[in-house]
């Protein structure tokens, strides 16, 4: 019988070679997970699990600071709900799935991750696949896991900007595969599209690569935090159907703009999932967050968000003509994709010799943040990045005082 009793023909059996009994820690897959009351009764005279029937104490007066009055009429005083499937259905219809059971929340995408390593992945014996750069907290959810990471990093090489499945930061296909099949140990791939601080996506085509390649017999995780800046066709998540070795994991901090509440989703196939709600802390989305969550996924909301997301991108393109003019005074043209809502950008030698420049790139960081007040992210320490500094795409004021400041500290320094 297939895990958890999930029916063979009512979901996705691809590829052949992917048993996910055989990627799931077996603890994991013993585990009888936390069940309360709460689970099957949510109304009535609610006695089981030990809340304060009288309530919270903050006062509602004109002390309190006027953000938290919204959250004062909610039922603070219950547990939320273990199992939020209002939000998880909304996110289900927005990304095109069949339902809440392909859904998961977790606390902001870093719960997501450090979770699907700790219900798939050995400690001490077992391995994590990264193509670096990327981001970091794959590599620190490892370690404090006492997993192994095995680095491929992605192309260094190719043209500035160009992207897709060749050029600059593309995902090295063959030298997955190769590192695969070398280390069968390996039971996750972490794949970051658009990448971070990379703005690059990864072709759906090189997703099915890995996908499909019959040496891997683990789980092809693909981030997509910043997935509402790129094209509407190039989310993974339109291959969840397709594949049982496939979770896509995103986030309301980005596009959604409520970085602030910490929502991270995994899309995936409903047996993943099920382990994942097994394994959780048994309520890990609190009911202020979940009631924003649920608001921010409403028709009126999503079309909001999408009418920002325009205009952040119209920036991204005013951030991206801005810095082409500063190309004179030492800065070089951006690398990456630019599919995301941030740019990255190398500071040049002041010499003129068209070479990167750490030393240059971390004094104009540490002076902007220091004695400008704008903080950008330095990441010359990132392979392929020598030099780079990660500007986010702000407001258009935020854009010509960043152009403003970085123009003037380039021609001094």
């Amino acid at each position: 019988m297939p895990i958890l009793g999930l029916a063979a023909d009512k979901y996705p059996t691809k590829p052949a070679h992917f048993d996910i009994e055989r990627v799931i820690r077996p603890n994991i897959l013993a585990l009888h997970p936390y069940r309360c009351a709460r689970d099957d009764y949510s109304e009535g005279i609610l006695l089981d699990a030990n809340e304060n029937a009288l309530g919270h104490s903050i006062p509602s007066t004109a002390s309190v600071e006027p953000e938290i009055q919204g959250t004062l009429s909610l039922n603070l005083h219950r547990y939320p709900s273990p199992t939020h499937d209002d939000i998880k259905a909304r996110l289900a219809e927005l990304r095109g799935l069949p339902g809440a059971d392909h859904v998961f929340l977790g606390v902001g995408s870093d719960e997501v991750i450090d979770l699907l390593i700790r219900v798939c992945v050995a400690p001490g014996t077992e391995k994590i696949l990264v193509t670096p750069p990327t981001y970091g907290m794959y590599s620190v959810c490892a370690q404090v896991n006492d997993v192994g990471v095995v680095k491929v990093p992605l192309e260094l090489s190719g043209d500035a900007g160009e992207g897709g499945e060749k050029g600059r930061f593309s995902l090295k296909v063959d030298e997955v595969k190769k590192a695969i099949s070398a280390d069968p140990s390996i039971k996750l791939v972490f794949l970051c599209s658009p990448g971070n601080p990379t703005g690059t996506l990864i072709s759906l085509s090189s997703i099915r690569e890995i996908l499909d390649y019959e040496d891997f017999k683990g789980v092809v995780i693909v981030d997509e935090a910043y997935i509402d800046f790129a094209d509407d066709k190039a989310s993974a998540v339109s291959l969840i159907q397709e594949y049982s070795n496939l979770c896509v994991t995103q986030t309301l901090s980005k596009g959604f703009g409520l970085a602030a509440i910490r929502v991270g989703i995994a899309f995936a196939h409903p047996a993943l999932v099920q382990i994942l709600m097994n394994t959780k802390a048994p309520y890990n989305i609190s009911t202020p967050t979940a009631a924003l969550a649920l608001s921010a996924l409403s028709p009126s909301a999503i079309d909001l968000m999408r009418q920002k997301i325009a205009t952040l991108v119209k920036g991204r393109g005013q951030l991206l003509e801005g810095l082409q003019e500063l190309r004179a005074l030492g800065l070089g043209a951006p690398i990456g994709g630019n599919d995301a809502n941030f740019v990255l950008v190398p500071v040049l030698e002041k010499s003129g010799s068209g070479k990167p420049d750490n030393t240059r790139a971390q004094r104009i960081y540490k002076t902007l943040a220091e004695q400008e007040g704008v903080v950008v992210r330095y990441r010359g320490g990132e392979p392929g990045c020598a030099g780079c500094l990660r500007i986010t795409v702000g407001s258009e004021d935020e854009i010509k005082v960043v152009l403003k400041k970085l123009g003037e500290l380039l021609e001094s320094m």
